[in-house]
């Protein structure tokens, strides 16, 4: 996160295009791996829809955390990691 914007609960708009950036991510892939489509990741870039503010749920603030540590997925027991082929799991 960068320093001139400090933690209050919630990812702004530049703050959510910058981790997607920091990773790597175009945003087909970033919807990809969040599990929502191309058009949400916009809006949140955006920070607004239909000149409505969006804001980032939390569920995709934490999905953003786990996937820049590497954690692609969990079914509650086991964590599948970005590394590992899909339907494979961690040892």
């Amino acid at each position: 996160m960068p320093n001139s914007e400090k933690f209050n609960g919630t990812m702004t708009s530049n703050q959510f295009r910058a981790w997607r950036k920091a990773q790597g991510l175009r945003q087909k892939e970033a919807a990809d791996l969040l599990g929502l489509k191309k058009r949400m990741i916009q809006y949140y870039e955006k920070g607004e829809r239909d000149g409505k503010k969006v804001e980032i749920p939390k569920t995709v603030r934490l999905a953003c955390y786990a996937l820049s540590q590497g954690i692609a997925d969990f079914d509650g027991t086991e964590i599948s990691t970005l590394s590992e082929p899909e339907g494979q799991d961690s040892a």
